[in-house]
């Protein structure tokens, strides 16, 4: 799953405004700069997006103010969601503690004929398809949380964590490969909870970010359930098995389905661009009241405008308490965020482009490709890392040994990377984000091939750091270059591109046992010089245009200051 960077700041963005008129009626400039209002993760272009009467306020796609709430109440929202996150967000990354398990209670055999190689295949494929179904399922449930509110979402991902649970269960005595398909549902629950939990964010606007952090540290924890459960298994020489744990399991969609129908919001809180809206809209916005108003002024008219004036005012008040309203605190905040979004160097340079025009762009097939080949080394690390060293060792106990730390380091190193990865991303220029970001890969491809304890136990470490510092930083670079106005289609056909073309894992798997005999070293080396040409060609692509375009501010700058140049 990726892991979906939302700055707690909204940002401002230039974009053509010719021939539109503000919400006062007066014409906006072509330059002129225009707030990303709302936020989306809806993949589909807003043109596909229904149109709600604004009469109908308990439509489930609208939003509402977090100031509506009672403070004690939207706590409790975020901590339960940072806990429900932690048991169901992204489960199906602990893939490579369960494996294990599954293999000792037998699965697969009867269709293998206890063959190894083949039950290595089949439970790698059940891995593989819901790491596809992870990435794919952004579509429906960016389009679903917008249209239909969170509740909605929390409802779908408990009834398909609670059907992959069942199938999990009873997989050994379903007539159908039930192992992929338990496995299929429970990855699809996740982003139905996890995605749908982004807009609590907007609970608490001062501390947005910190919220963000807690969601995506409890995703990044929640790969250490099947630890958890492993060592249990373990620790009960193996009586506790699958199907008790996926039974007990089932508490968890249940107590999901309890708190999305009494705790947690109905609709989606509305951002800090939607609230400075609703601010900056007049007391008097209905043209009929305008219209009586000016017609007419008698006591029930007087009236009828106190008690809307009395209502605005109240409104604007609960708005400014909510976001604070330290006017120079808000201008070095601005100033902070115009900083950062030069520093980047890629910032605005496709936002006035349509979704089709900067998918045909080479900033978008770079970076797509790019994300295509590092997902897939990272989920096939995942899935066959046990394999991996057991070959390159010729040792099962080192292999074993290595597995075990890796199933501890994987949420240990995206909650520990979480804090230093929007300061890299915020103070350093997006040429050298991409280059770290090539420079680890091919660390990590270099080490995973050598047959040395350290090695192997370094690239663990890096690999942990850097799975959540580049999904983060390919989300980031989607914000800055292709703007918020279509990140959910743009950002959600990388990550849905990606996730289709994951099933190569398949071929590779059948290299690694197959062809190359159990060798794992073909098959690194093979994705190692796949990502190394991709990820040069992306950095030089970005240098070249950074460095043209920067040229081009400074002709510009200095035609506009001198007259001439």
């Amino acid at each position: 799953m990726s892991l979906q960077r939302v700055a707690s700041l909204e940002t401002f963005v230039n974009v053509p405004t010719e021939g539109r008129r503000s919400r006062r009626g007066s014409v906006s400039s072509v330059a002129a700069s225009e707030r990303a209002r709302k936020l989306t993760f809806n993949p589909l272009p807003e043109s596909w997006n229904p149109v709600f009467d604004d009469r109908e306020e308990d439509h489930l796609g609208q939003t509402r103010g977090a100031f509506e709430v009672p403070q004690w109440k939207r706590i409790l929202q975020v901590v339960v969601m940072v806990v429900v996150c932690l048991f169901a967000a992204g489960i199906v990354f602990g893939y490579a503690a369960l494996k294990p398990v599954l293999k000792k209670e037998g699965a697969y055999q009867d269709m293998c004929n206890g063959e190894d190689t083949c039950v290595e295949i089949h439970l790698n494929l059940m891995f593989t398809s819901a790491a596809v179904a992870t990435n794919v399922a952004a579509l429906p449930v960016g389009a679903i949380l917008d249209h239909y509110g969170p509740r909605v979402c929390g409802i779908f991902g408990a009834v398909l964590l609670c059907v992959g649970a069942l199938f999990m269960s009873f997989a050994k005595s379903m007539p159908f490969d039930a192992f992929l398909f338990g496995y299929l549902f429970l990855a699809l629950g996740g982003p139905f909870t996890y995605i749908s939990s982004f807009q609590l964010s907007n609970a608490f606007p001062r501390h947005s970010g910190l919220i963000l952090a807690l969601l995506t540290g409890a995703f990044d924890a929640s790969s250490a359930l099947f630890l958890v459960y492993r060592i249990i298994y373990l620790n009960t020489g193996g009586s506790f098995g699958h199907h008790k744990f996926f039974l007990a399991y089932l508490v968890v969609p249940v107590v999901i389905l309890i708190v999305q129908l009494t705790i947690l919001p109905k609709r989606s809180y509305k951002t800090v661009g939607e609230m400075i809206e609703e601010i900056e809209t007049p007391a008097f916005n209905d043209p009929s009241i305008v219209s009586n108003i000016h017609d007419q002024v008698d006591e029930h008219t007087a009236l009828l405008q106190e008690e809307q004036r009395e209502h605005h005012e109240t409104i604007v008040q609960d708005i400014e308490e909510l976001l604070g309203s330290d006017e120079v605190d808000k201008d070095k905040q601005a100033e902070r965020e115009e900083a950062k979004n030069a520093r980047s160097g890629v910032w605005g340079v496709m936002h006035n482009h349509t979704a089709l025009e900067q998918i045909r762009s080479p900033w978008f097939i770079l970076i797509c490709l790019f994300t295509v080949v590092q997902m897939t080394r990272i989920n096939y690390f995942v899935a066959t890392i046990r394999a991996q060293y057991e070959a390159i060792f010729g040792s099962t106990a080192k292999a074993v040994e290595i597995n075990n730390f890796f199933d501890l380091a994987l949420p240990l190193g995206g909650i520990i990377s979480i804090p230093f990865i929007g300061g890299i991303l915020d103070h350093t220029s997006t040429v050298v984000v991409l280059t770290t970001l090539v420079a680890v890969a091919t660390t990590i491809g270099v080490l995973g091939v050598l047959p040395y304890t350290w090695a192997a136990y370094a690239n663990i470490v890096l690999f942990v750091l850097y799975r959540p510092f580049y999904y983060t930083a390919v989300s980031d670079y989607s914000a800055k270059v292709f703007g918020f106005r279509t990140f959910g289609t743009v950002y959600g056909t990388i990550i849905c591109l990606s996730g289709l073309l994951n099933f190569s894992q398949s071929a590779l798997d059948y290299l690694f046992h197959r062809t190359f005999r159990g060798d794992p070293v073909p098959v690194n080396l093979l994705l190692l010089a796949l990502g190394l040409v991709i990820g040069v060609c992306l950095v030089g692509y970005v240098a070249v245009e950074v460095r043209r375009s920067r040229r081009k501010r400074g002709v510009d700058g200095f035609v506009g200051g001198q007259g001439e140049y």
